[in-house]
């Protein structure tokens, strides 16, 4: 564990390949995936695929609008914190997070009544990130090199 970057309970982060240049969100060492807010999301064949076309509002004050078209990974279901069981379609990305980037399996689902916009869980966090609870936004603003993805 001395090897691992500590982070704290929320950091900014990046998206690149859905051309999110900077996302807040919350490290959940007690959720196992990892979850995207998404405003609308539409299932779609292309190429004999399963794709998805989805929309998201990030910010508060002066919100942005993304539009995304990815492939979709699978359906799974997913227990919220409540006990709840559904069925959350799981998108593949990549994420940069203090000064590394890696790949992440995330569920998209509605968000809108949750502080941070992105739950990064531990499978995402686990052999290269320590979280430290008492600490917050510990990595500096990733840089904007995102791109949007076709």
């Amino acid at each position: 564990m001395a090897d691992l970057i500590t982070l704290g309970w929320r950091e900014r982060l990046a998206l690149p390949q859905l051309g999110i240049g900077m996302l807040k969100a919350k490290l959940d060492t007690g959720a196992r995936s990892s979850s995207l807010h998404v405003d609308t999301l539409e299932a779609f064949e292309r190429n004999g695929a399963t794709w998805l076309r989805f929309t998201m509002h990030i910010g508060r004050r002066q919100p942005l609008e993304f539009h995304c078209e990815v492939p979709a990974l699978d359906r799974r279901t997913v227990t919220d914190t409540g006990g709840r069981r559904t069925e959350r379609w799981f998108i593949r990305s990549e994420v940069q997070l203090a000064g590394q980037q890696f790949s992440v399996d995330i569920n998209l689902t509605d968000r809108r009544h949750m502080l941070f916009p992105m739950l990064l869980g531990r499978t995402a966090l686990s052999g290269r990130f320590a979280v430290d609870p008492a600490c917050s936004y510990t990595q500096p603003r990733p840089p904007i090199v995102a791109a949007n993805h076709p």
